[in-house]
């Protein structure tokens, strides 16, 4: 069979085409998936494609897809598929984007009410290009879920909205239920792994949140395996507990190409249990931290236990 390829196609990461190769260190066993094969996955995969729809666990090549896809959970990447930042550990195509389709607001929730879902997690690309960062978009994304699926739950993952002024305020008072934005590494890694980010801003979004709605779950996750310390991630913690942060992910860093930041080690599994431990006695609601570990994973039934949580701490509090 003859294989056409089309040398005038547009590479994925264009601005990491000229870098040196990294080298690829071997999985150990516990970060090993099956590919998916399941009804419920091709249910899934059947939705998202006839609705035109992106989602963030195919394009970020995120090692859970076949489990969390065969029990209908998807997480919808809003804005389009091209990302106008250029992150060293990100699999979602950079670029310049194409025009917001306003349809994409219609088609996400009507997802949402065939698959469903009674918690979704909507996240999107960086756009950098628009005035406002797509801040609108997820408002309208979030209304139009609301007015068709109003028992849904709704969890967001937002871009930074860097020098977007106004623009986290507009989609803290559309009320989502969990506001959540990624960290993603320690400060001393930014400028590498993170470039067009800024650390403190980013903690200060979710600072923001929790001054402006109080009732307002908030979260963030950090990668690990990049080089960083355990000193250096236990200093983190203790900045997302004074911003507030209520719920914390971890999980190891997976390498999506060789042009992407190398994986300096897999982090084992009495690590990430010891990682859990430091973070509920440092005071989060609910820690998630394992090596497959992702931001949206289990969001569902994590969502349930970080209400009850919640509520706990409150009774505990009265008493």
């Amino acid at each position: 069979m003859t294989v056409l390829i089309d040398k005038y196609a547009r590479p994925r990461h264009p601005e990491k085409a000229h870098k040196p190769d990294t080298k690829i260190l071997r999985k150990p066993a516990w970060i090993r998936v099956k590919a998916p094969t399941s009804k419920g996955f091709a249910r899934t995969s059947k939705i998202v494609r006839d609705k035109g729809l992106v989602t963030v666990c195919q394009e970020a090549a995120c090692p859970n897809i076949g489990e969390c896809w065969e029990k209908a959970h998807a997480t919808f990447m809003i804005l389009g598929d091209t990302c106008t930042r250029a992150c060293a550990f990100c699999n979602i195509k950079t670029g310049l984007p194409a025009p917001v389709n306003q349809e994409e607001v219609g088609h996400v929730a009507d997802a949402v009410v065939e698959m469903g879902l009674k918690h979704v997690v909507i996240t999107s690309v960086d756009r950098d290009d628009l005035s406002d960062g797509g801040a609108m978009h997820f408002v309208n994304v979030i209304k139009e879920i609301r007015k068709k699926s109003p028992a849904t739950t709704i969890e967001i993952l937002t871009p930074d909205f860097l020098r977007k002024t106004g623009a986290a305020e507009m989609v803290i008072d559309a009320k989502p239920d969990v506001f959540n934005h990624n960290l993603e590494t320690v400060p001393r890694l930014y400028l590498s792994i993170r470039p067009g980010a800024r650390y403190y801003h980013s903690l200060r979004l979710l600072e923001r949140v929790k001054e402006r709605d109080p009732s307002q779950f908030t979260k963030s996750g950090l990668m690990v395996g990049l080089g960083e310390s355990k000193q250096e991630v236990m200093q983190v913690m203790d900045d997302m507990r004074i911003a507030g942060i209520d719920f914390l992910t971890i999980g190891q860093y997976l390498q999506p190409t060789r042009k992407h930041a190398a994986v300096e080690r897999f982090v084992t599994p009495d690590e990430f249990k010891a990682y859990a431990t430091i973070a509920r006695a440092k005071g989060f609601l609910m820690v998630s931290a394992t090596p497959l570990t992702r931001s949206s994973y289990h969001a569902d039934s994590d969502f349930a236990q970080l209400r009850n949580a919640r509520q706990k701490k409150l009774q505990q509090n009265n008493r």
